[in-house]
């Protein structure tokens, strides 16, 4: 029972991260990507410091200067605004895509490192997704749009954070986290909005409801996927992180009037079915470990 309600929250939070991609990109037609970040940044870091204060944490102590900590924010701001970027100038469909390689990245990124040791079955994933994305983006053909490098950048960004997560002390709360990775955005929407020599846009009143909207749904669909984590085994629960593609694909099409081509679908089904077979194998080897058994 606890895997199919571990499951259905997963599913939600993948759903609410969808469809506050969908409001950020239908912002991106009438305000700047760095306006975007920053006004992203300043209502995730309101509402989480809000939550971290109800629940008596602190918004400042000398734990939040560590350099996980530091280390985490800096991939923080690398993924946000290249995957805040692909989405803005790219199909939905296709950046969310390449984002489905990210636990294949911080498995890459653990083994070469953190030390974890990494058998030849997982290398073997590993390598079998990159080749999905490669499929996704096409370089050198036809079909490449070099917009699409800011979703690997998202991709980068995102396994730096994931992987100094890692290295972070217990005595830091995930809200104190989610609290400073969003108020890192803000200054850095200020540097891309003022690189772009483009100046702030007065939002109109559908806008304001997007942003709104981008807002709240984030935060709930990341509370929702804490939630997840929290009850059943990772080894049923996380795979259904993948299902954040369905709905983007859903979206692309319903919403936007993408037509995702046969390479693109080959591409991601390749990501997924790669990233779902390291997530059970990590799994497996977790729970060898802990039963004492070989874990070759």
């Amino acid at each position: 029972m606890d895997n199919i309600r571990g499951s259905a929250l997963m599913v939600l939070a993948m759903m609410g991260f969808a469809f506050e991609d969908m409001f950020i990109k239908k912002m991106a037609g009438a305000l700047p990507v760095g306006q975007i970040l920053i006004v992203l940044g300043i209502g995730g870091a309101l509402v989480f410091a809000v939550i971290a204060r109800a629940y008596g944490d602190r918004l400042w102590s000398r734990d939040l200067a560590h350099p996980a900590v530091i280390l985490r924010n800096a991939g923080e701001i690398v993924g946000t605004m290249g995957f805040v970027t692909a989405i803005a100038l790219t199909p939905i469909s296709s950046a969310s895509a390449i984002l489905q390689a990210t636990p294949l990245a911080v498995t890459l990124g653990a083994a070469l490192f953190l030390g974890e040791t990494v058998g030849w079955r997982r290398w073997l994933a590993i390598l079998t997704g990159l080749c999905g994305v490669l499929l996704v983006i096409r370089p050198g053909l036809q079909g490449f749009d070099i917009n699409s490098l800011f979703a690997v950048q998202g991709v980068i960004g995102l396994a730096i954070r994931d992987l100094a997560t890692r290295r972070i002390p217990a005595t830091i709360t995930s809200r104190q986290l989610s609290t400073y990775a969003f108020a890192v955005i803000v200054p850095t929407g200020a540097v891309v909005l003022w690189l772009g020599d483009a100046g702030m846009v007065m939002p109109d009143a559908v806008n304001m409801m997007r942003i709104s909207g981008a807002v709240v749904i984030g935060v709930a669909a990341y509370y929702t996927l804490v939630a997840a984590t929290r009850i059943g085994d990772m080894s049923v629960i996380a795979p259904f992180r993948y299902s954040r593609l369905i709905f983007a694909l859903f979206i692309g099409v319903l919403v936007f009037g993408e037509k995702p081509d046969a390479l693109t679908l080959i591409g991601a089904a390749i990501i997924v079915t790669s990233g779902t077979y390291t997530l059970w194998r990590e799994s497996r080897l977790r729970r060898a470990s802990l039963a004492g058994q070989p874990t070759v």
